[in-house]
């Protein structure tokens, strides 16, 4: 495990630098060989560090590839972590319901839309029937997230409107479903991408449509 310095001390920045050298490095590899077959000593090499300090910084390849899920997530909109402070730092969590779920709506499909998240999703779609471990991590970074990050809004949420929600989680899938319906597939097929004002419209749609749900205590 690396070493922590304070926020002032010059070594700080260094191992930040070389943490973010070796998941970029990573990202590459991983999307341009797949995880099984990227290899962990050419990433320390495209990184410019030894595979001594790679493996400081991550333990083992699949906490590499979390490292690596999480990035994207941030990059591409989403915090990339299930910590409960980073949960509550969307601006919608402060809104009403009619005015959050596009906006969220929008949020997620900006992310999920991404060029890295859908190469990522490429990439555990492909190994992670030789690595199950690869599921489970890529549904906890990024699946997980964003539906926690949503069922936590509805927990805030439901006294003040009315809600009566038996299951959130569920409430969260299922606005994850609205959203990527008849949209997701044919970007993750390279069929389309669609354009912001169609992203757009569908999250409104998606919102609408959840909305009555909520109200018809669905969950």
């Amino acid at each position: 495990m690396v070493k922590t310095w304070s926020a002032d001390n010059p070594k700080a920045a260094l191992m930040a630098r070389k943490r973010a050298a070796i998941v970029d490095a990573a990202l590459h590899a991983f999307l341009s060989a797949g995880y099984a077959e990227a290899s962990v000593n050419a990433i320390a090499a495209s990184a410019g560090v030894s595979i001594k300090t790679l493996y400081r910084h991550f333990e083992s390849k699949d906490e590499l590839f979390a490292a690596v899920m999480q990035a994207a997530c941030a990059a591409s909109g989403g915090d990339g972590s299930t910590d409960d402070t980073a949960l509550e730092t969307p601006a919608w969590y402060d809104v009403p319901p009619a005015e959050a779920l596009p906006e969220a709506g929008r949020e997620y499909l900006h992310s999920v839309l991404s060029e890295e998240q859908l190469a990522l999703y490429r990439v555990v779609a492909r190994d992670a029937h030789r690595f199950p471990e690869l599921g489970r991590r890529y549904h906890e970074e990024t699946t997980g997230t964003r539906d926690a990050k949503f069922a936590r809004y509805v927990d805030l949420w439901a006294t003040r409107v009315g809600w009566t929600v038996h299951d959130k989680q569920a409430a969260a899938q299922v606005f994850a479903g609205l959203l990527k319906a008849r949209i997701f597939d044919a970007a993750l097929l390279g069929l389309r991408t669609p354009s912001s004002a169609e992203i757009a419209l569908k999250a409104g749609d998606a919102a609408r449509s959840m909305l009555v749900l909520l109200d018809a205590e669905a969950f």
